[in-house]
């Protein structure tokens, strides 16, 4: 058996014994104290009988007739005379029975009382009654009864409580075996689940377990596996995509270093190559300060240092910055935005976000298209857009546009560049402001970031 359901079988065992145990004593002491009563209240109720008739008719014949319808029964009669004599016996008197009329007390009440109870150590139990003529003691009728008949009725009642007892036990037993079976299994499951998690199997399947905690840690477990499984396969995507990512800039760097140190490479052709290599070390460095800035957000170590901007001036600065670059594609860029406008932001680190953005926008759009960037606000949120007349982005490629090293072109051209991480980056310091940012695109027709505050 499992350790688990040894243990809550265990503990279900030691409570409901324990509460067994204590019910069953309590009720064997209850019924045991209940039967002795009933025969001593049914003793001393047929001592006042016989004292009764004894009063109504106090005759020789009258206790003669009491003596023997007694002899013929399990308890015995003695009536006495006021002075302790003896008047009739309805069977012999024994010493125990003597000791015990000695122990007659003064006032008896007329409605008697019990002289001896101990049935567990006395030989008999005993009452007495007194009968009572013209106000006047007249005798006590004693009745006996051996104790021996009570002790076989608990004796009796014992062995019935034995039995109760052991077939409760064994009933109790079985329930317990299916009680930590139905318990314990769904926890041996989400045991052999998360062994198969920690080994790198993220293919657990787990039986519905109702709605309850067990169910919520059972669900709970299934997203966990799922979640790992996504990241471990983003992991490998993310690792892979790295070594193609340094390799390639890499070989470039090696190859051309390697004609250029020929003997018959010509003067321009080495300057040509060592353009290349250059151009192939800026990428690299980029790469890796990009990855550096990624690792940075992921231990939330990247720090936002916010200022009061305003944006119209703020959005002219960056334009002037990239317009070079637009123009020599022939491409034209507009910027729509208020003067009364202010926004608590990272300059330096959101100007980030507006290039990447505006450099994605040049690198895929035609000569003579234009690129326009929106600033207003509405309802106190500040709306910012970018948006070009490019060749747009596919449906499918929408949801995973912001993943590391995803890329809508495949192709991975030295003419586009370009890593993969720049969208994430932009996400992630979008997100580091407090906003929100979107993507809407159709083919041939254009693309449009909008970012939310």
């Amino acid at each position: 058996m499992n350790k688990i359901s040894f243990k809550i079988g265990l503990l279900f065992f030691v409570a409901i014994f324990l509460l067994e145990s204590i019910s069953m004593f309590f009720l064997h002491d209850n019924i045991i104290h209940s039967r002795v009563h009933d025969e001593l209240s049914a003793l001393q109720t047929r001592g006042n009988n016989h004292r009764e008739i004894l009063e109504a008719s106090f005759h020789e014949e009258t206790i003669r007739h009491i003596a023997m319808m007694e002899a013929r029964t399990d308890t015995q009669v003695i009536l006495t005379t006021p002075e302790d004599g003896i008047y009739m016996s309805s069977n012999k008197v024994t010493d125990e029975m003597k000791k015990i009329l000695k122990r007659t007390p003064k006032n008896v009440p007329h409605n008697g009382l019990i002289l001896e109870d101990d049935w567990k150590h006395a030989t008999y139990i005993a009452s007495i009654s007194p009968v009572i003529i013209d106000n006047k003691v007249k005798g006590y009728v004693y009745m006996f009864q051996n104790t021996q008949k009570i002790k076989d009725l608990i004796s009796e009642l014992n062995r019935h409580f034995l039995l109760a007892g052991l077939l409760s036990l064994l009933f109790m037993m079985i329930i317990i075996v299916f009680l930590t079976r139905a318990v314990t299994h769904p926890l041996i499951k989400m045991s052999d689940a998360t062994k198969r998690i920690s080994k790198g199997d993220f293919s657990v399947s787990l039986p519905k377990l109702g709605k309850d905690e067990m169910g919520e840690l059972g669900e709970s477990i299934k997203v966990l596996a799922s979640d790992l499984e996504i990241l471990k396969n983003e992991r490998n995507e993310f690792l892979a995509s790295i070594s193609h990512e340094l390799r390639t800039p890499l070989t470039y760097i090696k190859g051309y270093a390697e004609i250029a140190r020929r003997g018959d490479t010509t003067a321009a052709d080495r300057d040509n190559y060592l353009g290349i290599i250059h151009e192939e070390a800026v990428k690299l460095a980029k790469l890796v300060k990009d990855l550096f800035n990624l690792a940075k957000m992921d231990e939330n170590s990247f720090s936002i240092e916010k200022e009061e901007v305003h944006l119209l001036p703020y959005f002219q600065g960056i334009i002037e910055k990239v317009s070079p670059a637009l123009k020599e594609n022939n491409m034209q860029l507009l910027l729509s935005c208020p003067s009364e406008l202010y926004k608590e932001l990272d300059p330096i680190r959101f100007e980030q976000v507006i290039v990447n953005l505006l450099d994605n926008a040049r690198k895929y759009s035609e000569p003579h298209t234009k690129i326009t960037v929106t600033v207003n606000q509405e309802d106190d949120k500040l709306h910012i857009a970018v948006r070009d007349e490019g060749k747009g982005i596919p449906e499918k490629d929408l949801a995973r546009i912001f993943e590391r090293f995803y890329r809508v072109d495949k192709s991975r051209t030295r003419a586009l560049g370009g890593s993969g991480l720049g969208l994430s980056i932009v996400q992630q310091l979008v997100e580091a402001h407090g906003g929100t940012i979107e993507v809407f695109s159709n083919l041939n027709v254009g693309t449009t970031f909008k970012i939310l505050f």
